[in-house]
């Protein structure tokens, strides 16, 4: 290799190492992330200029609105036992809980109706999950005036994708959940996952809204976007010098070797 580079005439060695002194600066310029870019809760209210985004929270529950192929589950108990069989028929007592569970659960239509046994279609268009509960009680009240019905959403999930651990469809044990909740969920934002631009598409009345967080700055704790809902889709996106090619495993280990081919190259050809 030396005599190859002592054997480049003189004209071309000065564009040689200009090239591999854009390689070293672009990589060390790329390569590089500003610990401001990665770490979470900062404070940026000190910073000139800042704005807060985020709004106050206005309240926590009731956020999720049902949609046209929800499933619910909706069991109902009464003081009676033998009033209650009627309304949960095959009722299973087995081990077997995820059939037991498949027995009390709903589809909404796509008119946002369920069918209910002995009472028929229900609508449940506008509803939250406590609306939705109470109209149940109340259409069940003529039949029997005691009824407790207990109500959840089977399909309790969001989906997260990009530059996280583990992307893909995860199960909620509640129907509410903080994002960073989510992003633990999925194994933490990847090296190099863009904290600042964090896309949310939340289903919304008759379509959907697009969220954008800073899950960097201190202010999102406790706002009104702080929280993930059901069907909520979640996208980390790939900062730059991911599409520039440079993956986790790049260093300055790289960019060290880079320069000692530099500097060699530059003792030579002088």
């Amino acid at each position: 290799m030396l005599r190859y580079l002592t054997s480049i005439p003189k004209r071309y060695r000065r564009f040689l190492r200009l090239g591999l002194y854009v390689v070293i600066v672009t990589g060390m310029t790329q390569g590089c992330i500003p610990q401001k870019e990665t770490i979470y809760f900062q404070n940026y209210e000190k910073d000139k200029d800042y704005q807060n985004p985020y709004n106050d929270l206005t309240s926590l529950t009731e956020r999720y609105v049902l949609r046209p192929n929800d499933v619910l589950y909706i069991q109902v108990t009464t003081s009676n036992p033998k009033i209650s069989e009627f309304f949960n028929p095959n009722r299973s007592t087995g081990s077997n809980s995820q059939l037991s569970q498949s027995l009390y659960t709903y589809l909404i239509d796509d008119s946002m109706h369920i069918d209910f046994p002995f009472v028929g279609k229900v609508d449940l268009r506008g509803c939250t999950l406590q609306q939705a509960k109470y109209k149940m009680q109340k259409v069940l009240q003529p039949m029997v005036s005691d009824a407790h019905v207990k109500m959840r959403l089977a399909n309790n999930y969001f989906v997260i994708l990009g530059e996280v651990g583990n992307p893909g469809r995860i199960q909620m044990d509640k129907e509410q959940i903080t994002i960073f909740e989510a992003i633990g969920l999925a194994g933490d934002i990847k090296t190099f996952g863009k904290r600042k631009e964090i896309k949310i598409v939340r289903p919304w009345k008759d379509g959907y809204q697009t969220l954008y967080l800073d899950i960097t700055d201190n202010n999102i704790v406790g706002s009104d976007q702080f929280y993930v809902y059901p069907n909520d889709i979640i996208y980390v996106r790939p900062m730059k010098a991911k599409s520039f090619g440079i993956g986790e495993t790049f260093s300055f280990g790289m960019i060290s070797s880079v320069l000692a081919i530099y500097l060699t190259i530059r003792a030579i050809t002088q």
